[in-house]
């Protein structure tokens, strides 16, 4: 039987090599999304927001300049330490997405930007996000999209299938693309007891400065992607980046690559 924790074990470790590199990887995308959740959450002024898996803090930092109280919770202390230094006014804490700290009715939104493809248990954080939130209270999150629309990731693992091996013996975990679905993302939220369940999409684009930044984003600024890059030999790591380089030429647009990353955003109210 797959553990759940040794996959929670493996991420929060992950997190915790990747902070320094984050912020320069897939936080220039991640952070693309920090409006379009709070509008999806209805984030105004005075409200309670709770933003879980919160990483270096940009939900929380937007959220705040819109008047909120807001708290940042993420399970890696490294995490937590970068939020702290960028937003020092805000409130940051370590603690589980799966086992919330915090009381029922806390809270009047929760929001959670990718954090979901993270978690041993996806049920039991969106179960939690019911919990601490007021009636009436408000859930949004993102996920990427499929690989065929959340491009980069698409380009990576076919390189990897192609040229290394994608079975390097990391612990079980949810399938990263689960909640691609739209449907998925509503049965889930059904069943925690979530209404007025809303799913679009979200069209991001990542401004990439070279065809190699996706490849160093991908090895660096992430966990289970960037484990598997680093099990592979060194000479199907240099054939990967190469594939990875060449098949990036079609998304130049000048001097950098626009590269389309679709985003599945999911919002619901709790009764």
């Amino acid at each position: 039987m797959p553990s759940p924790n040794a996959f929670h074990d493996f991420e929060r470790a992950g997190w915790q090599r990747a902070t320094e590199h984050y912020p320069d990887t897939f936080g220039t995308l991640t952070a693309q999304t920090t409006g379009p959740l709070l509008d999806a959450a209805g984030v105004q002024s005075g409200m309670r927001v709770l933003d879980v898996a919160t990483g270096p803090g940009y939900v929380a930092g937007a959220a705040a300049l819109r008047g909120a109280g807001v708290v940042g919770l993420d399970f890696s202390s490294s995490m937590v330490a970068e939020g702290r230094r960028r937003y020092p006014d805000i409130e940051f804490l370590e603690g589980d997405a799966e086992a919330l700290p915090f009381d029922e009715s806390s809270f009047d939104v929760v929001a959670m930007n990718f954090g979901l493809l993270h978690l041993a248990r996806p049920e039991a954080a969106i179960a939690q996000a019911h919990r601490v939130l007021v009636r009436g209270g408000r859930y949004a999150l993102t996920v990427w999209a499929t690989p065929d629309e959340a491009v980069g990731f698409g380009v990576v693992l076919r390189a990897m299938e192609k040229y290394g091996t994608t079975d390097v013996g990391l612990p079980d975990g949810p399938p990263f693309f689960r909640f691609s679905d739209p449907d998925e993302c509503r049965r889930v939220f059904a069943h925690a007891g979530f209404v007025n369940i809303d799913v679009r999409k979200l069209p991001l684009i990542w401004k990439l400065r070279s065809a190699d930044a996706l490849f160093e984003a991908a090895l660096r600024g992430g966990v289970r992607t960037s484990a598997a890059l680093q099990a592979q030999t060194p000479e199907a790591l240099a054939a990967i980046r190469r594939a990875v380089h060449d098949n990036l030429q079609q998304y130049a647009e000048g001097s950098t690559i626009a590269l389309p990353m679709g985003v599945v955003l999911a919002s619901a109210d709790k009764e």
